[in-house]
């Protein structure tokens, strides 16, 4: 390695999205902190959703959110391009359409000039592609090199999509295939095969824009992105949050080859075990062996979309996503809540 050259993930704990606070835990921070009233505000903290949305005016909503994490690819135009895409996301699960960014950088004093500016320019590229602009941002030495973004995006008031507006009978689609935070994990550890390596870029670096452009056509009654909580947390807060029960089939769920592999030998992010006490609970596995399992509680970083939408209109926004996006899944259908269990996997 050229003397100038940095290993970003040797430098971090943890890596992308598996660096998140569990739910759980989070929940119990939360708990307690007053809650301010305002009509204008449409979606707060306190909803667990993957962005705060304001009303301006009656055509006009503000979606914000922030995001950021360590390095999850060694190479700095990755990581920061990574790490852009991510924060992107939650602006387009929202509905709404980014439009300017803020960075939030922390990164050693050691670090070398170069690999900061690609990091930076990663981003740049990253929002550039989204139609949204960097306007400034924030920067201060940590002995752990961090990146991401502050989000402001736009949104009619009364497009607004949530994580807690699924139906009874909606149909469940998912736009990205799962095992993101499996292969990072094993790539950290020299265990991935290239091929492994070169797909999760690809993923991680793919914007939800097509997803999110396609699914405002129809009647989604809900959406959240597929990140750090995995597809069954997240899954979990949408039940929850929306009342309702979901049956997902893990047939129909794109679970990355590879990353099953190496799920059955115990190559797992920790955050895997997190996300597994959060949401294990509330999870009825049925004959789903453990390893398809571990995949379900993956952390991904830059995940697809999970969509609940009319089942009148699913079939066409299926069809229309099979064209756009990396993986497009009909993974399973939201019930009537019968108590106790809100996840079915059958």
């Amino acid at each position: 390695m050229p003397e100038n050259e940095v290993k970003l993930t040797k430098l971090a704990k943890c890596a992308g999205c598996g660096a998140k606070v569990g739910a759980g835990v989070l929940a119990q921070l939360l708990d307690g902190i007053r809650v301010h009233q305002d009509p204008n505000l449409l979606v707060g903290f306190d909803k667990s959703d993957d962005a705060s949305v304001y009303k301006v005016s009656d055509e006009l909503a503000l979606v914000q959110t922030v995001d950021f994490f360590p390095p999850i690819a060694d190479d700095p135009y990755l990581f920061g391009r990574i790490a852009a895409t991510n924060a992107l996301s939650d602006v387009y699960a929202m509905g709404g359409e980014p439009k300017l960014a803020l960075n939030l950088m922390c990164v050693p004093e050691s670090m070398p000039r170069d690999a900061v500016h690609q990091m930076l320019r990663g981003g740049y590229d990253a929002v550039y592609e989204a139609g949204a602009l960097i306007t400034g941002g924030h920067s201060i030495l940590d002995d752990e090199p961090k990146y991401g973004l502050a989000v402001t995006g736009f949104v009619h008031p009364d497009r607004v999509l949530t994580n807690s507006g699924a139906r009874p009978g909606d149909a469940l689609l998912l736009t990205k295939p799962l095992g993101i935070g499996i292969l990072t994990t094993a790539a950290k550890a020299g265990m991935a095969t290239a091929e492994g390596e070169a797909l999760a870029a690809k993923l991680m670096t793919t914007l939800n824009k097509a997803a999110r452009d396609a699914m405002v056509k129809y009647r989604v009654h809900a959406c959240t992105d597929v990140t750090g909580f995995a597809l069954l947390g997240h899954a979990c807060e949408m039940a929850q949050g929306s009342g309702v029960e979901l049956e997902l089939h893990v047939k129909a769920i794109d679970l990355i080859p590879e990353a099953v592999e190496l799920a059955k030998v115990g190559i797992l992010p920790a955050g895997m075990y997190r996300n597994r006490n959060f949401a294990e609970p509330w999870v009825e596995p049925g004959e789903t062996e453990l390893c398809r399992q571990d995949v379900l509680y993956d952390p991904q970083t830059s995940g697809g979309l999970l969509i609940a939408v009319d089942p009148a209109d699913a079939d066409a926004l299926y069809e229309e996503l099979k064209k756009t996006v990396p993986s497009a899944q009909r993974i399973g259908t939201a019930r009537e809540y019968r108590g106790g269990k809100r996840i079915f996997l059958c």
